[in-house]
C-alpha cells in the first residue's frame, strides 16, 4: 500500500495488513496503535482522548509510548461527492502527500504541525482508508475564536498580525493553500504574541516562490472565509484586519 520513498528520518512499520510511515523515534507508538486497529480507531479507544470537532471528529491523545501530545485525524473526502466516496482512497491516498508538503513547508519556515506518522488500512477492493497523526499545538486556538465577541480588540489585532505573518511565509514559499480558512489557521501564544500555523496542508500546491499571485490567492481565500464567518455567524471582522 505504501509505495515510493520514505522520507529521511521516517520508517515503515506494519501490524498485520495495517501499515504506517512514522518518525523513527515514534515507531513504538505506531506499533502500539496499529496493534489495536487503525491509528484512528485506536486513538478513539483511549479513555483520555479528547474529541475535536471539524469536518469529522479528530482525537487529541498522548501517544502510548512516548506520551507526546498528538492529534489523530481520519482522512475523508469533501465536496459534492463526499457522500459517495466517503473515506475510500486509492493507494497511496493523500496522506503521503501531506507528509511531503509539511516537510517542505517546515523547511521553508512556514509554521505547520509536524506530521508524526500516517497509516493506511485496507478497505473494500483496491481502496484504503488513511489516518494522519500530527503533533498537537497545545493551547492553540483557531482564528475563528478571535472573531468572537468575547475577544478583545487588542487580542484580535495580535491574532490578525500573526495571520499576516503566516500569509507572508506561505507566499514566500510559493505555497497556495486551497482550503485556507479561519478554522485552518491555528494560533498559539509565544513570547507574548501569537504564532499562526497552517492546518490541512494536503490542500497546498507549490508554485513560484514569492509569487504575488499566490499571495493574493491566499489572502482572498482567507478573506472570503472571514466574511462568511461574519455574515453567517455574527463574528467580528473588519476588512482592514486582512489587507491585500
Amino acid at each position: 500500500m505504501i509505495r515510493g520513498r520514505v522520507p529521511a528520518g521516517y520508517v515503515r512499520v506494519a501490524a498485520g495488513p495495517r501499515v504506517a510511515v512514522v518518525l523513527e523515534g515514534n515507531a513504538p507508538d505506531a506499533i502500539a496503535l496499529l496493534a489495536e486497529g487503525s491509528l484512528y480507531e485506536s486513538a478513539g479507544r483511549i479513555l483520555s482522548a479528547r474529541a475535536l470537532q471539524g469536518r469529522g471528529i479528530a482525537y487529541a491523545i498522548a501517544l502510548p509510548r512516548s506520551k507526546e501530545h498528538a492529534v489523530v485525524r481520519h482522512n475523508r473526502h469533501g465536496g459534492l461527492l463526499a457522500g459517495l466516496t466517503r473515506d475510500f482512497f486509492l493507494p497511496p491516498s493523500r496522506a503521503p502527500y501531506e507528509l511531503d508538503v509539511a516537510l517542505r513547508l517546515a523547511a521553508a519556515g512556514v509554521p505547520t504541525p509536524r506530521v508524526i506518522m500516517y497509516g493506511l488500512t485496507p478497505a473494500a477492493g483496491a481502496f484504503v482508508r488513511a489516518d494522519v497523526v500530527t503533533g498537537e499545538i497545545v493551547g492553540g486556538r483557531d482564528l475563528s475564536t478571535f472573531m468572537a465577541s468575547g475577544a478583545s480588540s487588542a487580542e484580535r489585532a495580535t491574532a490578525w498580525a500573526a495571520a499576516h505573518d503566516l500569509l507572508a511565509a506561505l507566499g514566500a514559499a510559493g505555497a497556495r493553500h486551497h482550503d485556507l480558512n479561519v478554522k485552518n489557521v491555528l494560533l498559539a501564544e509565544a513570547a507574548g504574541t501569537y504564532v499562526a500555523y497552517a492546518l490541512d496542508v494536503d490542500r497546498v500546491v507549490f508554485e513560484t516562490p514569492g509569487s504575488d499571485d499566490v499571495r493574493r490567492a491566499n489572502v482572498q481565500r482567507l478573506r472570503r472565509s472571514a466574511r462568511k464567518w461574519r455574515d453567517e455567524r455574527g463574528a467580528e471582522f473588519d476588512e482592514r484586519d486582512l489587507r491585500g
